[in-house]
């Protein structure tokens, strides 16, 4: 065959499965023999195929019967006009004439034809143009973008910046995770890579480009290039692929926009890549035929085998990306046992019913990369709209081809054969089994086992009576409650109400409350009254049988429910043994030949209309799975994975498969250096001009982090010395109030906070406590404290009076630690919290050293702030002294500050979710979203370092989901009024404050977090398919992606709540009042 004969014969497959694409979403029919019949008869016109499609009565023309099954050769313009068949350009639909239908989709396909003869751009063209123009746009308004989004980048390059030799990942630049997600999975072919990386465009290219397609893959091979040596050698984190689609924008003119589906963009991605190889690899040939390395990458063939009317054919087919259908099959191999059989094929190999038609598909020759597209989107004519297809499928990480091989089709023949005749016999035994397993003739089905032992537990069951009601009196309320003497009722049962409070005598006559009691009109609670009285039978009982009739009845019972039982499990032993011997009948090593190791899995998460796009690629050197979620690369694994992209959970499923061949390793290996025999890795990778380019903007990336360090520097330096002035102030007016200070009565209203300011000046490590230690609190807080100081003290000096002042110390902290050890000891309820109440307590809890608590103790002893008599000024004295004595080496200051900043971050964390439980409680669910949300971030990170450092996180998680499934309802609601205002606030709020706390809830995996995220996500994806406004379709068509994605990390979010100050003695009863009124969380979560 020429190479103008391969061109020719590439190109009309390629037509003829774009028409077979284009008919299928036209139509919305599935059935590929009736879309080649259809196309067979209309030649090619696709206004003719439609109406062949969907008249039902449609007379088929007389054809050649060899040509249908065979590939068309098309040998001028791939479209063709419709012309005449449009007499105007308004059509009426609003009627059921099927002629107005059939002229209003000839209009549409002459719009198309006109609009390429004039351009020279198909649909698919100016469908994908629609796509990137929209990822532009969409990148343009996220310049606009507030702080508040999460997938705005943050300043602090050190963010950025890439880890040792962490994949780099690729930003969304609007609506575009499906090129993230397609280009990650090529660029980890490493031999993609490297055909990438080492294109060099053809010598004319510095001469003007001859045709359109030069004009468009040219630029964007180069592009293309520059992406990949920065995904290879930068220094970022991410890096920004826009101008790679700002090239495939403006291949294209379209003033639309919508989504698109992902494989057709797949599709044309390869189509422009082995394009540019192709002119490349002309213009090197030396009279061979040339070699397009990506034809011989991810294309293969396949022989289609048929027959048609008892003619048989046999015709070889080139494909790329194989489509498998996924609705009705519960694997991979299903899906392509179907994918390679088509109608009735007992006539293939057999010489019976010869009048039948059908086909099969027997791989010739597979490409080493082997990609399966699944087809899980359809049209649902009813709705008018695509439909997403969330069915369960499984698929195997290492998948052996031979079964379909053309070389193995006798094997195969026989295995199909047998496999349907065991399938046969097993819907049988299923059947039989059934009968076993759902016994009775009426709706209510019941094993046959259970049936026969409920049937001997009633033969055994004791009678009690010979009749069910007579032992139960008729005068009775009903409900079941035995007769009984009214003059003696029951209090507990007959009179279950409290007794009312009477002002009158203080008791009545008993004659008069028996009358009362007897008049009171009885009323019927379920609930309380249909107990059975504890003397009848648990179950009925035969009221006559005699024993002789039990033994023999019992013999039969046991017999039969022991047959019944045998038969059962042999039924299910043999079911599964059909099974198994199913599963086995293609494992024998003739049979695994072929392995295809699983090197990507594309996954789909939302509806047909919108969604996000990730992809799982395998990393063979580390022996793992990564995934790639646009900017975030992670760890994954295979139970992540199955969960991800199998389907059937949450609205997560695959769209594509990627295999490569487990015998060509070249495909994933490393390349080595020819000279010294290492692996290239790195910046090695990279041609000259590319590594040029890489460290250009490496450069610029080093350039942005020692400027934004030097920044920091300024402004820490700035702080220091606003902090050295500030201090200098406060001692200049510590010391001029030093006089008033001794002359100051216990009864002062605003007391001095403990400080240690007439210190020793050397003594540096101890001039400053924490904040809470020093009471600032305008609400006297100190008082609290001093209160239970003064307590111990006035203990201690009654135990040992006479005492020095230092003994006296010792014993009044030995007391107090007595005291605060029985509140650390003891268990308490939710709303009574004594880590709130002292220090010491969560000091306690948490195991801190002792050292940490005597100096806290200490502290607590040396406040000045204690009463003025010479007992407590001269503890006081002692206490300040041996803090005074206490040396660095003794108490690490550092520890022990860490320790009480560590106790200022709980009681700020329980601020934030006290505050943000009483503004739930308040129905002001958008002020306390962010008081949840913070709260439940700073617990999860004290709880990560002590199981008594934290709240309840269940209790903080439950409020936290609770909250924002409520502020997304109240967003939904103002949506839905269609009130510009109110659609745009509600939409505000949905941006500002709900889509940047959906990761938060996806992070931790929890069951419930997810199920909140996904009823979410389906309020508004529910919209879709609803008539409204355009401007509100607009609107909702803007917001989804955002609410669908969310893989960007999270770099800036709002500003956490500021925080009132509260006293000790404030915040323990302010929480115990919010804890005792929220209770605990819902066995249910929700």
């Amino acid at each position: 065959m020429t190479v103008e004969q391969n061109v020719l014969q590439q190109h009309s497959q390629k037509h003829q499965q774009t028409l077979l694409n284009q008919l299928r979403e036209v139509t919305g029919t599935t059935d590929v023999q009736l879309l080649q019949q259809a196309l067979q008869v209309s030649n090619g016109d696709l206004a003719e195929a439609v109406a062949f499609l969907t008249e039902k009565n449609a007379k088929v023309p007389q054809q050649d019967d060899t040509a249908y099954y065979q590939t068309s050769q098309v040998a001028s313009d791939r479209y063709i006009s419709v012309g005449s068949q449009a007499d105007t350009n308004v059509i009426d639909l609003t009627g059921d004439d099927k002629d107005d239908l059939q002229r209003a989709i000839a209009l549409s396909l002459e719009e198309s034809s006109r609009a390429f003869r004039e351009t020279g751009i198909t649909d698919e063209e100016q469908a994908i143009s629609r796509v990137l123009e929209a990822s532009i746009a969409e990148n343009k308004a996220s310049l606009k973008r507030t702080h508040t989004e999460v997938w705005s980048d943050s300043l602090n390059p050190h963010d950025r910046k890439r880890i040792d030799t962490c994949p780099v990942g690729l930003k969304n630049v609007g609506n575009t995770c499906w090129f993230s997600a397609v280009i990650q999975s090529l660029f980890n072919l490493l031999e993609f890579q490297r055909l990438v990386l080492h294109y060099s465009p053809p010598a004319r290219v510095h001469d003007l480009p001859r045709n359109q397609k030069e004009h468009r893959n040219l630029p964007f091979m180069q592009e293309l290039r520059i992406l990949f040596s920065l995904m290879v050698g930068s220094k970022r984190k991410y890096v920004d692929p826009s101008r790679a689609v700002e090239i495939l924008k403006d291949a294209f003119k379209s003033s639309e926009s919508q989504q698109q589906d992902v494989s057709e963009f797949t599709h044309k991605l390869l189509d422009w890549l082995e394009d540019a190889f192709q002119m490349k690899a002309e213009e090197d040939r030396e009279g061979e035929t040339p070699k397009n390395p990506m034809v011989e990458l991810f294309y293969g063939r396949f022989l289609a085998v048929g027959v048609l009317e008892g003619k048989k054919f046999e015709n070889t087919e080139m494909f790329g990306q194989y489509p498998l259908q996924v609705n009705g099959f519960k694997d991979l191999h299903e899906c392509l046992e179907a994918a390679m059989i088509e109608g009735e094929i007992e006539s293939l190999h057999s010489a019976e019913n010869a009048a039948r038609s059908g086909q099969e598909h027997w791989f010739t020759e597979l490409p080493p990369v082997l990609t399966f597209e699944l087809s899980r989107f359809e049209f649902n004519q009813a709705l008018g709209r695509p439909e997403k297809i969330h069915n369960k499928l499984e698929f195997p990480s290492m998948l052996y081809m031979d079964r379909y091989m053309d070389r193995n089709r006798d094997v195969t023949r026989i295995k199909r054969e047998e496999i349907r005749r065991l399938k046969e016999h097993l819907t049988l035994l299923q059947q039989r089994l059934e009968r076993y397993l759902s016994y009775g003739s009426g709706p209510k089905r019941f094993p046959l086992a259970d049936v026969l032992q409920y049937a001997m537990e009633f033969a055994s069951s004791k009678p009690v009576c010979t009749s069910p009601v007579e032992d139960i009196d008729s005068s009775a309320p009903p409900g079941g409650t035995t007769g009984q003497p009214l003059s003696q009722p029951s209090t507990a049962e007959q009179d279950p109400l409290p007794p009312l409070e009477s002002s009158g005598p203080a008791s009545l006559p008993t004659t008069a409350a028996t009358a009362a009691q007897q008049q009171r009109v009885p009323i019927h609670k379920p609930f309380t009254q249909s107990r059975l009285p504890p003397d009848l039978p648990m179950h009925p009982a035969p009221r006559h049988i005699t024993d002789e009739e039990l033994r023999v009845l019992e013999g039969c019972l046991h017999r039969w429910r022991s047959e019944v039982e045998n038969d059962t499990r042999d039924l299910q032993g043999s079911i599964n043994r059909i099974h198994r011997t199913i599963e086995l009948m293609y494992s024998d090593k003739s049979m695994m030949q072929v392995p295809y190791r699983l090197h990507a899995v594309l996954v789909h998460e939302g509806q047909a209309n919108a969604g996000h796009y990730w992809a799982y690629i395998y990393d063979p050197h580390q022996r793992c799975w990564m995934k790639y979620n646009d900017i975030s690369v992670t760890k994954s694994s295979w139970e992540e994975l199955v969960r991800d992209s199998f389907g059937g959970y949450r609205n997560a499923s695959a769209y594509c498969l990627m295999y490569i061949n487990d015998k060509k390793p070249f495909l994933i290996e490393e390349e080595f250096d020819k000279e010294t025999g290492q692996i290239l890795s790195g910046m090695d990778k990279l041609p000259p001009d590319l590594k040029q380019h890489v460290r250009g903007d490496n450069e610029l990336f080093d350039k942005e982090v020692q400027e934004w360090d030097a920044l920091q520097i300024r402004k820490a330096q700035q702080e220091k010395l606003a902090l050295v002035a500030a201090a200098a102030a406060a001692a200049a007016a510590a010391a001029g109030a030093t006089p008033a200070a001794s002359s100051t009565s216990p009864s002062s209203s605003s007391p001095q906070p403990m400080s240690i300011e007439s210190s020793p000046p050397d003594n540096t490590v101890a001039q400053q406590e924490p904040e809470y230690m020093e009471q600032p609190s305008p609400t006297n807080d100190s008082k609290h404290l001093q209160e239970d100081t003064e307590r111990a003290i006035s203990r201690a000096a009654a135990e040992q009076e006479g005492r020095s002042p230092e003994a006296l110390l010792n014993a009044a902290i030995k007391l107090e630690y007595a005291r605060l050890l029985r509140f650390a000891q003891e268990d308490t309820p939710p709303e009574k919290d004594y880590r709130l109440q002292h220090v010491i307590v969560y000091l306690i809890q948490n195991q801190a050293p002792k050292k940490i608590l005597e100096r806290t103790l200490l502290t607590q002893f040396a406040d000045r702030n204690l009463a003025f008599d010479e007992r407590c000024k001269s503890i006081m004295s002692v206490a300040r002294a041996k803090l005074d004595l206490i040396k660095p080496e003794e108490v690490n200051m550092d520890e022990y500050e860490m320790w009480h900043q560590a106790y200022q971050n709980f009681r700020e964390t329980t601020i934030l979710m006290m505050t943000g439980l009483e503004l739930f409680q308040k129905t002001n669910y958008t002020e306390a979203l962010m008081h949840l949300i913070y709260s439940y971030q700073y617990n999860k990170e004290l709880l990560s370092k002590g199981q008594y450092r934290g709240h309840d996180d269940e209790l903080l998680g439950h409020y936290r989901r609770e909250c924002l499934l409520k502020v997304n309802e109240q967003a939904a609601a103002m949506f839905e009024s269609g009130e510009e205002p109110e659609v745009t606030t509600g939409i505000g709020i949905m941006n500002d404050l709900v889509v940047p706390c959906i990761p938060l809830l996806l992070i931790h995996d929890a069951e419930r977090d997810l199920l909140a995220v996904e009823d979410m996500r389906n309020r508004w994806c529910s919209y879709l398919g609803q008539e409204m406004e355009p401007n509100l379709q607009e609107k909702l068509t803007d917001f989804l992606p955002k609410l669908l994605d969310c893989s960007a990390e999270i770099k800036s979010f709002h500003d956490p709540p500021k925080l009132p100050t509260y006293s000790t003695l404030e915040l323990s009863e302010r929480f115990s009042r919010v804890m005792a009124s929220v209770g605990r969380v819902p066995s249910n979560g929700r």
